[in-house]
């Protein structure tokens, strides 16, 4: 079942013996958004790129306008002022009216036939192809035409986090995971203060990651990469 924070509060409280003054509300958070990124961290392992908060109220993908001679382009946070966790696929328009096209991921740094895109000529045209390093990409060729909403990038953000004056909001996850939200705190607090449930707390905790595991690698869908095919020689004498 879906848990709302004040859930997941009074099942920390029950299970650790605490209250509000020897684990605050403030605390909780914390240490629930603590084990929110940990889920993500599964689920992206597992699933890829296919992986978005419930709560975020507009899709996963960034628009920016291209600019005429301008390779690089740097992405930080959402237009909601989220995290980029990850770009995984980058998508570009030749006009304003026209049909977005995929662009092919490279690796300037460690692929062939890459010379373009560091080799100091900055040759212009339409760019069909892109280069990830850091929290940027860098089109090649370099486009010759500003675009309105010219690159479309497909991105993997932080998720929509708890605040202590929370009560009825639910984390935007699988709510067949919910339960790890409150076993890694109360697990961790446990662990901590010596108490005598830690051990079984922590066989909990390892049963919920494993569930994390199934159910975010169920339809796991994969990011761009630059593929590289491998020749396989075999002999048959």
């Amino acid at each position: 079942m879906s848990l709302t924070f004040t859930n997941i509060q009074n099942k920390i409280w029950r299970i650790t013996g605490t209250n509000s003054t020897t684990y605050t509300t403030a605390e909780i958070a914390i240490d629930s958004n603590l084990a929110l990124d940990e889920v993500y961290t599964i689920g992206l392992k597992a699933r890829g790129w296919n992986l978005d908060d419930f709560n975020h109220s507009k899709d996963p993908f960034i628009t920016i306008d291209t600019v005429a001679g301008q390779r690089d382009y740097h992405f930080t946070y959402d237009e909601q002022s989220n995290l980029i966790l990850d770009i995984h696929r980058v998508m570009l328009r030749e006009s304003a009216t026209s049909a977005y096209k995929t662009l092919t991921p490279v690796d300037m740094q460690s692929g062939s036939d890459v010379d373009s895109l560091y080799d100091g000529l900055e040759a212009t045209g339409t760019p069909t192809r892109y280069d990830k390093t850091g929290n940027g990409i860098f089109l090649d060729p370099v486009p010759v035409n500003a675009v309105t909403a010219g690159l479309k990038v497909f991105i993997s953000r932080q998720a929509s986090y708890f605040t202590s004056s929370d009560t009825t909001k639910v984390a935007g996850i699988d709510g067949l995971c919910h339960d790890y939200l409150y076993l890694k705190p109360a697990y961790e607090y446990a662990r901590d203060k010596g108490l005598s449930c830690a051990e079984r707390l922590y066989r909990d905790l390892q049963d919920a990651r494993k569930r994390v595991e199934e159910r975010y690698g169920q339809t796991g869908r994969e990011k761009d990469t630059n593929k590289r095919i491998s020749v396989r020689v075999e002999n048959n004498h």
